[in-house]
């Protein structure tokens, strides 16, 4: 019965993380790598949404799989 919310406790502990680090709660290192830098600030940006998405899609799958 347990091993069903394994995948849907992965994705929520990420989306988690990926909002701690959007809103800056959580430092997310990034090396001098000139024009790489660029492409990461922006993604780093994108987590203030994609994170709490990951999170309600990690509660509605937990609640629609079976028990």
């Amino acid at each position: 019965m347990i091993a069903n919310y394994i995948d849907e406790f992965i994705m929520f502990c990420a989306g988690l993380w990926m909002t701690a680090v959007g809103y800056g709660y959580l430092p997310f290192q990034t090396s001098n790598q000139g024009n790489q830098i660029t492409w990461l600030v922006r993604l780093v940006a994108q987590f203030k949404w994609m994170g709490p998405l990951l999170i309600a899609i990690a509660v509605i799958l937990a609640i629609a799989s079976p028990a």
